[in-house]
């Protein structure tokens, strides 16, 4: 059983960050991107944003703090794995349209899209408490 739930987190996880290491890179190293900020500006965040950004790091810190309750969902035995998937696929949905939206905003997320996200978030999160909960 441990074999499988370190297997699924692992794939959950690697995709998350592997797609997060994609948002990071630019198409030439001399060139920035379109919508990406001037080679003296970086981004350092863990995201490829600005790490200064209000609503970006409002959006990031909820992802993980949701990926942390069905990782604890797991090891405690409240989510079975194929939940625990369920839910890392539905987050991880929500960090794929931040990563587009970011990118279209030059780093940055609109109140709106903001909006947008938080209400998905609400709605995993209400789901991630059902599932270990038993309702």
């Amino acid at each position: 059983m441990n074999k499988i739930t370190n297997v699924l987190l692992t794939l959950a996880l690697g995709g998350f960050l592997a797609t997060s290491a994609f948002a990071q890179t630019s198409t030439s190293p001399s060139q920035p991107a379109p919508n990406q900020p001037a080679p003296n500006k970086p981004l350092a965040g863990p995201n490829g944003h600005d790490p200064g950004h209000p609503r970006v790091n409002q959006v990031d810190n909820r992802l993980e703090n949701q990926q942390d309750r069905i990782k604890q969902g797991l090891k405690n035995g409240t989510l079975t794995n194929q939940e625990a998937h369920q839910l890392y696929r539905k987050d991880q949905r929500i960090a794929t349209q931040e990563r587009k939206d970011m990118a279209a905003n030059g780093g940055h997320l609109t109140k709106q899209e903001q909006k947008q996200m938080n209400k998905e978030l609400n709605h995993n999160s209400k789901k991630i408490y059902k599932e270990k909960h038993g309702q």
